[in-house]
Formats: C-alpha cells, sequence, structure tokens
C-alpha cells in the first residue's frame, strides 16, 4: 500500500507542474489574441503566485484542519476548474480573475506534500517528488506546441490540461480513505529518517524565533532566486526565443519544454545518486552546471546552443531546490523545520512572484537579451548565499566536536 500511497503523491505533484509553465509557453500567441502588451505576462504571472503565497501561509490551519489528503483533493479540483476557466476566457481581465484560484490551488498542497515528505521519506523520495513536478511542468509546453503547431487555439491546450487535472481529481478522491492508513503505516519510516535528520551536525537548537538561527535568512534568499531562475526562464524563456533568436512560437515552446525535460532528467537522475552524494554537493554542484548554462546562453552562438543552454539550466536546477527542502532539518533542527520550511517556501513564492515580472517590465523596455546576465546574476547569489551556509555549518559542526 506504501508503494500505491507513493504513486499518487507523485501523481499529485504532476498537477501542480502542468500549468506552471504552460503560459509562458503560450504567451507570445495570447498577447497576440488580446493585444495585449508583452509585460502582462508577468503581471499574470504574479497573481498566480500571489495567490500560492496566500494559501501556503494559510496551509498550516488549512492541513491541521483538514488534513493532507483532503487539501490535496481540494486543491487539485481548483486548478483543474481554474485551467478549464482559462480555455473560455474572453479578455486578459478573465485570465487574470482565473490567475488567483490556479495560485490558491497550488499553495497548500505544495507545502503539506513537501513538509509530509521531508518527515515521512528519504532523501531520494524527495527528489523524485519533483521530478514528477518536472514531468508535468514538461508536458504542459508540449501539449501547447503540438496545438499550436496544428493550427489549434491555445484555449485548445488550456482545455486539455483541465482534462488531465479532472482525471486527478477523480483519482484523489476515491484515495482518500489511504491517507490515514498510510500515515499509520510509515510512522516507523518517519522515525527512521527525523532520527537521521535530528543527528546531523547541523541541527540547531529549538528556538522562539526561528529567524535568529544563524544562515536561515541566506537559506530564504536562496530559494528566492532559486525561484526567480526557475520561473523567469520557464515565463520567458519562449519570448527570448522568439524575440532575439527568431524561433517560431511553435518550436520556442517545444524548446522551452526540455527546458523542464532538464529539471525532470535531472531530479530523477538525483534520487539515485543522493544514495552516494550529499545533498549539500548536489546544491554545488547543480549551481555550477545551471552557471555553465547561462553563461552558454550569453555567448553569441547560434539558436541551437540556446537549447543546449536551457538543458543545462534545466539540468543544474534539478537537485538544488529538493535538497535544500529536505536539508532543512538537518541544517536547522527538526523541531524548527516545519516553521523554516513556510518560511522558505514563502520566499520562493516571492521569488516567483516579483522576479519574472521584473524581467518583463525591464525587457519591454530594453530587449530580452538582458535574460541571459540576470539569469547569471541571480546564479551568483545563489552560490555566495548557500557557500556562507556551508561554512556556518561546518562551524557549528566543529564547536559540536569539541
Amino acid at each position: 500500500m506504501a508503494t500505491v500511497f507513493l504513486i499518487i503523491i507523485y501523481l499529485a505533484f504532476i498537477s501542480l507542474g502542468l500549468p506552471d509553465s504552460m503560459l509562458g509557453a503560450a504567451w507570445p500567441i495570447i498577447r497576440l489574441d488580446f493585444g495585449a502588451p508583452v509585460e502582462t505576462a508577468g503581471l499574470l504571472s504574479m497573481i498566480v503566485v500571489a495567490g500560492t503565497i496566500i494559501s501556503s501561509l494559510a496551509s498550516g490551519m488549512v492541513l491541521k484542519r483538514l488534513g493532507t489528503g483532503m487539501v490535496t483533493f481540494i486543491s487539485v479540483a481548483v486548478t483543474a476548474l481554474a485551467l478549464l476557466g482559462f480555455s473560455y476566457s474572453s479578455s486578459v481581465l478573465w485570465v487574470a480573475v482565473l490567475a488567483l484560484p490556479l495560485g490558491l490551488g497550488a499553495g497548500s498542497i505544495d507545502t503539506g506534500l513537501n513538509n509530509y515528505v521531508a518527515t515521512h521519506y528519504k532523501a531520494h523520495h524527495m527528489s523524485w517528488l519533483h521530478c514528477f513536478w518536472g514531468i508535468g511542468a514538461m508536458l504542459g509546453p508540449i501539449l501547447m506546441s503540438r496545438y499550436i503547431a496544428n493550427g489549434e487555439s491555445w484555449r485548445t491546450g488550456y482545455f486539455a490540461v483541465s482534462m488531465i487535472q479532472f482525471a486527478l481529481v477523480v483519482l484523489l478522491f476515491f484515495s482518500l480513505p489511504l491517507w490515514k492508513k498510510a500515515g499509520k503505516s510509515s510512522s516507523t519510516q518517519a522515525a527512521e529518517t527525523l532520527a537521521e535528520v535530528d543527528s546531523g551536525p547541523g541541527a540547531a537548537p529549538a528556538a522562539g524565533n526561528v529567524l535568529r538561527i544563524k544562515g536561515v535568512k541566506l537559506a530564504m534568499i536562496t530559494f528566492l532566486f532559486y525561484c526567480g531562475v526557475e520561473a523567469t526562464v520557464g515565463l520567458w524563456g519562449s519570448s527570448y526565443l522568439v524575440n532575439v533568436k527568431g524561433i517560431a512560437p511553435a518550436t520556442a515552446a517545444g524548446w522551452v519544454s526540455l527546458y523542464y525535460g532538464g529539471i525532470t532528467a535531472g531530479r530523477l537522475i538525483t534520487g539515485f545518486i543522493t544514495f552516494r552524494f550529499s545533498n549539500r554537493t548536489l546544491i554545488r554542484g547543480g549551481l555550477v552546471i545551471s552557471m555553465a548554462g547561462a553563461l552558454l546562453l550569453a555567448l553569441p552562438l547560434p539558436a541551437v546552443f540556446s537549447l543546449v543552454a536551457f538543458i543545462l539550466i534545466g539540468l543544474g536546477s534539478a537537485p538544488i531546490f529538493p535538497c535544500m527542502l529536505h536539508e532543512t532539518p538537518a541544517r536547522f533542527g527538526q523541531e524548527n523545520s516545519q516553521r523554516i520550511m513556510g518560511y522558505q517556501m514563502a520566499l520562493a513564492y516571492t521569488g516567483g512572484a516579483f522576479l519574472p515580472p521584473l524581467l518583463g517590465w525591464a525587457a519591454a523596455r530594453s530587449t530580452f537579451m538582458i535574460l541571459p546576465p540576470v539569469m547569471i546574476g541571480y546564479i551568483i547569489l545563489m552560490m555566495l548565499s548557500s557557500e556562507q551556509i556551508n561554512r556556518m555549518m561546518n562551524k557549528r559542526q566543529e564547536e559540536v566536536s569539541l
């Protein structure tokens, strides 16, 4: 039963990823239909993430009252309805109105499932969980590009994805009784996982104000810029390829899907190599690979190198987010992890909400050629924050060993 339950959790994360990448992939066509300026996509993205932030901040109370299973079911249902509404929208205003419930549907399920897996399962399950998010994020633009290439409307793409979401809603409804049973059966594994976490050298004592724990604010900064990179490339990658490299919109949407494919494949691989390498090593390696991709994107090379760059950025991004999440109890203590996890997710959503629109606003007034250097800057800031946390953890380990 535990295996079946894990599959259901993974499928729920597909539903999170499906809509995340669709707006950016379809925006070059959507904005022409509505006569909207290019930076409007950034505003719509902000509304989606604002809804996600609101629901994630309320997730503690909601999850306690309804339970993770019911919250997951309701969240996917809300997402499915919002996507169905997108397919019938007659103006940008309606898209903006529906963007809020789309975001609200994501926040509680994201926080709830991340915390559930972090506290009940080992590191490879966290990577594979986010691998399934990548599958959804990859399928979104693939479906959209297929419909656009066949001469159909972007609305058909949103309708098809909403139907996939409704199928998941049905599955989640019938799986609701499994959540209580799975919670009992996984208690032993959870105890083993938390025992490993609490014994880590980075564990910190309980604190009234967790923000005072050394490294917490730096971790939040890392989450901020990580989601800034991921969301910015996802939202504006297609526009960069169309406006700077002269690639057709359908092809550009397909290439962006390969960026998410890089994230997906990377997280699948990461799940296996967590058996041999620490979270810290995987985070560092991911940042280096992402930097290589951003540098390649910045070079004045033929368009095909942009595809390679997107894949490299995706591969490098793959281990960063799940490994940072799973490292939270080891860095700051299991007794503090739930609150710190919430703060980290809030900053992650903030990065996804504000950094992509900021770039869109700047690009609309200059050029999309600014995308690569901005990505390089974000990755440098992540590297500096992450390495500073590592130094703090090493110092703490030395103090404990004395």
